[in-house]
């Protein structure tokens, strides 16, 4: 069987069958989502789209990122200790080649039609797409192949050719499986113990007041402002950012993936004070990007109430996951989801540097410490 592959540049390249084979698996694989990059990419970031063939069949897909940190600010600003990461991540990780998408939590990076290749064979080819994307984008200090679960990683260990990649894992990916006995938000209420039922109704009662609307995308055009300030707000607080969204992001989004792209608004005394975008991906729901006024947040507790709209929204329209990626870990295991380990792949280009790449990536690393709740009965 003969295997080969191409390297695409924008979505007017791409195979006529491209959603059937690929976009239809995974919303982040689709041609429109690649649109979205297209249009609003963040200003750090290149990429390229990689269909595999079998005999001219298109029988996978992949997406390549290219970030550059030269400019870009990736730690929190103002510490002492982040300046000094920042110096050091600029001086060891001037760009990256990622294989999957740095904006999204999970494997979003390739999907294979698995009855017309063997897993082997398709990690092999991801290989030698790599090496190719590196010579055609330009080559990176670091190379990264991004959130696999335990048991798919083994596919790449057990080839020879990533022996020189270091397994990393940061923070787990939390999820919430929606059980099939909740039929509305109440049983999901109920189900949780009196403690955190208590905690539920307490949040309720504090964003008593505040009107929450779905956004369409005349709406989504009307508050631009108003949402972009309110992402930065929490973006810029983060520990650690590798990007920013540009101005025009969640109006692209909305406009590429329609109904698969849902943007709810918080009010009070109609104005803006809070936002949260979800993308729906077939049975999956996975929590986008969000913003907030910090003062009112605080008062309100808009966040917490922010996690149970969305559980809320999950269950009435029979989803079975909601995937709630890898930042403020505690608070989503007090709603109940649950971490699962994810990992990566990461090789420095620079030979020297490699065999070190454990310690580097260890001392780089902000380290999140935090207790895992249990709010089921």
């Amino acid at each position: 069987m003969s295997y080969t592959f191409k390297i695409f540049n924008s979505t007017t390249e791409l195979p006529i069958n491209w959603n059937i084979i690929i976009g239809q698996q995974n919303i982040m694989l689709s041609e429109e989502y690649f649109r979205v990059l297209e249009e609003s990419k963040p200003i750090n970031m290149k990429y390229c789209f990689v269909g595999f063939f079998s005999d001219e069949n298109l029988i996978g897909g992949a997406l390549y990122q290219y970030l550059s940190f030269i400019e870009h600010k990736s730690f929190q600003k103002g510490e002492v200790l982040c300046s000094i990461r920042n110096f050091l991540s600029r001086q060891l990780s001037k760009d990256v080649m990622i294989l999957g998408n740095n904006m999204l939590t999970g494997q979003n990076g390739f999907y294979f039609d698995t009855s017309k290749i063997p897993t082997e064979k398709a990690i092999t080819l991801l290989n030698e797409t790599s090496q190719k994307v590196q010579k055609i984008l330009g080559k990176t200090s670091l190379i990264i192949y991004k959130d696999y679960q335990k048991s798919f990683l083994k596919n790449f260990e057990e080839q020879q050719k990533f022996e020189s990649f270091y397994r990393f894992s940061v923070q787990p990916n939390m999820i919430l499986n929606i059980k099939p006995e909740w039929n509305c938000f109440e049983d999901y209420s109920n189900d949780l113990s009196k403690k955190y039922r208590a905690r539920l109704k307490s949040a309720k009662k504090k964003i008593e007041g505040i009107q929450k609307l779905e956004l369409d995308i005349q709406s989504i055009k009307k508050y631009h402002n108003e949402m972009n300030i309110l992402y930065q707000n929490v973006a810029e607080n983060a520990p650690f950012n590798t990007f920013f969204l540009t101005e025009n992001h969640f109006e692209s989004m909305k406009q590429n993936l329609k109904e698969n792209f849902k943007v709810f608004g918080y009010f009070l005394n109609e104005k803006l004070i809070g936002f949260y975008t979800l993308i729906l991906n077939n049975n999956d729901i996975d929590t986008y990007f969000l913003g907030y006024n910090k003062e009112i947040q605080k008062e309100k507790q808009i966040y917490l109430n922010m996690l149970f709209d969305m559980i809320e929204f999950g269950i009435s329209n029979q989803f079975k996951r909601i995937v709630f990626g890898r930042t403020a870990l505690e608070i989503k295991s007090t709603i109940g989801a649950e971490p699962v380990e994810i990992f990566g792949l990461i090789k420095h280009n620079n030979k020297a540097i490699n065999p070190f790449m454990e310690k580097i990536f260890t001392s780089l690393n902000p380290k999140v410490e935090w207790i895992q709740r249990k709010p089921f009965k």
